[in-house]
């Protein structure tokens, strides 16, 4: 695996650094127009048109096929949600994912709101998922392993008996939107591939309130075996000087 790694030089993470800051930007914005009623597809063509007005692309659009600039997925829908006529409601959830091709580099980011009051037991599964990803993050430094990462990933999510999923990773990302390695939300300590300077990688956790187990229905959505809600979130990040920097922030939602 480790063979087939794309590392980058400080030029090529300066422009996908460039990429991730027209993402978390987006992403700011869209933040402002999640509550009770919005339609998502509403969000999905309010992301297109930003991302263009950008002078980028949506690195999702066209992707094996997958036909918007979003992948909303709500409640019990873990990833590659569809965009359509449903009007978010009271007491949802929904992760919002996107990718940005700019000057032929791809980020990628997501992020889990709550829509209006929520319940406090998903209040925990956002608080706990959030936390997830950043505890991976602190393992991304030169020397340490994949499983490092996924190890401290899986640990804390099972502190809270939450399932974590094995099926979907993150992944290598830079000219290509998925590239080699993958990373995944599990793992043990010193195992896997070595983390060097130039790797590029999006950490994603995806972490179920019940079963780690998943379903894809037929429209490509991937939802929980027992319909209870999921949350995900994403940071782009890279390996510079031997640490790790973030390449996309949610400071733009969380202001």
């Amino acid at each position: 695996m480790a063979n087939n790694v794309f590392y980058k030089t400080k030029e090529d993470i300066e422009l996908i650094r460039q990429s991730g800051a027209i993402l978390s930007k987006l992403h700011g914005e869209l933040a402002k127009m999640i509550k009770p009623g919005i339609k998502t597809r509403l969000l999905d063509k309010y992301a297109d048109e930003y991302i263009h007005d950008n002078h980028a692309l949506p690195s999702f659009k066209g992707y094996n096929g997958f036909p918007s600039a979003l992948c909303i997925s709500v409640n019990d829908a873990i990833v590659h949600g569809l965009p359509s006529e449903y009007e978010l409601k009271d007491g949802d959830i929904v992760s919002v994912d996107c990718g940005v091709f700019y000057k032929g580099f791809h980020s990628d980011s997501a992020y889990t709101h709550s829509v209006g009051e929520v319940s406090p037991e998903i209040t925990e599964l956002l608080r706990v998922t959030k936390e997830c990803l950043y505890l991976g993050i602190a393992e991304v430094k030169q020397g340490n392993r994949l499983g490092d990462l996924g190890y401290a990933i899986q640990k804390h999510a099972d502190k809270y008996n939450f399932g974590v999923v094995r099926e979907l990773v993150g992944h290598g990302i830079g000219k290509s939107l998925h590239e080699e390695p993958q990373v995944a939300n599990y793992g043990k300590k010193g195992n896997g591939m070595i983390l060097r300077e130039g790797i590029v990688i999006a950490i994603e956790p995806m972490i179920n309130m019940g079963t780690k187990t998943i379903e894809q229905t037929q429209d490509g959505t991937v939802r929980t075996a027992d319909r209870k809600p999921s949350a995900h979130f994403e940071h782009t990040v890279a390996i510079i000087g031997g640490k790790c920097e973030m390449l996309t922030t949610f400071d733009y939602i969380e202001k």
